[in-house]
């Protein structure tokens, strides 16, 4: 029932998946937070940058930005991301577009946390001493990401999938190598319910473990 899949590196497809995965939410994180803290920031032209930021990207087709970095960096600014072989600067390529494209998610979920972290902490901290940066990293951003765990957990999902436009530029991830199958195989039901049950593997227990992660770490009040 199966003999259509010999042939073709199912597994090897869906790990490209995971470390697109990994890798946009690792920098998507880091960025976002930069960005969340810019938009609390207590500088008008960072608070600007981080609105604009935010509102623009978030408008922009995820497709758009991956062709971006191909076409725009890469054919058109000669932008490499120091590799030199077609298939490693196009996954490096597609890693910077999916970071560049979730961090705004990243940034409005972490700020929502921001807002709900009592005003009276943060003044508390100021009149002790503190700068707005020790205010950011050691009072308030570490209860905000308790009470973002499944906002964010929920952008991850959203990224697990967005990692199929990947394909756009030859990355050789699920999407890309459904299509070749579908376009050598007969199977089109069967090549659609094995790729569906694949991405389900992914995102269902991400999406348990970190609820239940949320709800253990939340912040009583």
């Amino acid at each position: 029932m199966f003999d259509f899949l010999e042939g073709y590196d199912l597994l090897g497809a869906f790990w490209v998946t995971v470390q697109l995965t990994l890798l946009s939410a690792a920098g998507s994180l880091v960025w976002g937070t930069l960005l969340a803290g810019m938009r609390v920031g207590p500088v008008p032209l960072m608070r600007g940058f981080g609105t604009a930021y935010v509102n623009v990207v978030r408008n922009i087709p995820l497709t758009v930005i991956i062709l971006f970095t191909s076409l725009g960096l890469n054919q058109t600014l000669n932008i490499s991301l120091g590799a030199d072989k077609f298939d490693t600067i196009n996954f490096r390529l597609a890693v910077l577009g999916l970071i560049a494209y979730t961090s705004a998610f990243v940034c409005e979920a972490i700020r929502s946390g921001i807002n709900t972290v009592p005003v009276g902490q943060a003044e508390a901290a100021r009149a002790i001493g503190l700068s707005f940066t020790q205010v950011l990293t050691l009072v308030v951003l570490p209860q905000a990401f308790r009470s973002v765990i499944g906002p964010l957990a929920n952008v991850l999902i959203a990224l697990t999938k967005n990692t199929t436009v990947a394909a756009a530029i030859g990355v050789a991830e699920a999407a890309l190598l459904m299509k070749k199958m579908i376009e050598n195989e007969a199977q089109l039901l069967l090549i659609s319910a094995v790729f569906a049950f694949g991405f389900v593997c992914l995102t269902l227990p991400t999406g348990l473990i970190l609820g239940w992660v949320g709800k253990k770490v939340a912040v009583k009040r």
